[in-house]
């Protein structure tokens, strides 16, 4: 079996967070650590070099495939904040249709700017991929 890629780091977040580029991109992300801390409890973690995460959760799947991965988080790219709620099974569709501009992924979506989206209703969307998740997985703090 293959491990995940993306594995925790011991990487600094603040450090990492006061990197980041542009300085409009810099502040959108200081504000997504904040509702992400504020919603989840728990304390970020540097998820490999760029994805920044919120709680773990261990899985195993019927293929005998097992790791643990976020239970949460984003990453500030240079194209757009990534936003992970996993593993994607729920459908969002109702909340999403009331977040504001965003591309979707598999288990992300893309926003351009923060204040392209309701900040509540991203709230509402972290919780319920919380919620969702573990329903299938126990999530750990970290």
């Amino acid at each position: 079996m293959s491990e995940n890629k993306t594995e925790p780091t011991d990487a600094d977040v603040a450090a990492y967070l006061a990197q980041v580029e542009p300085q409009r991109r810099r502040e959108d992300a200081e504000q997504l650590d904040e509702v992400f801390r504020r919603v989840t409890g728990f304390l970020p973690r540097l998820w490999g070099p760029s994805i920044i995460g919120y709680g773990r959760y261990h899985y195993r799947y019927d293929s005998g495939r097992e790791g643990d991965f976020l239970a949460t988080g984003f990453a500030p790219r240079k194209a757009s904040l990534v936003i992970y709620i996993m593993p994607g099974y729920a459908d969002f569709s109702e909340i999403l249709g009331r977040l504001g501009k965003h591309r979707l992924g598999k288990s992300c979506l893309y926003i351009n700017k923060m204040s392209d989206i309701n900040k509540a209703i991203l709230e509402e969307l972290i919780r319920a991929g919380l919620e969702d998740l573990g329903r299938r997985w126990d999530v750990l703090p970290e």
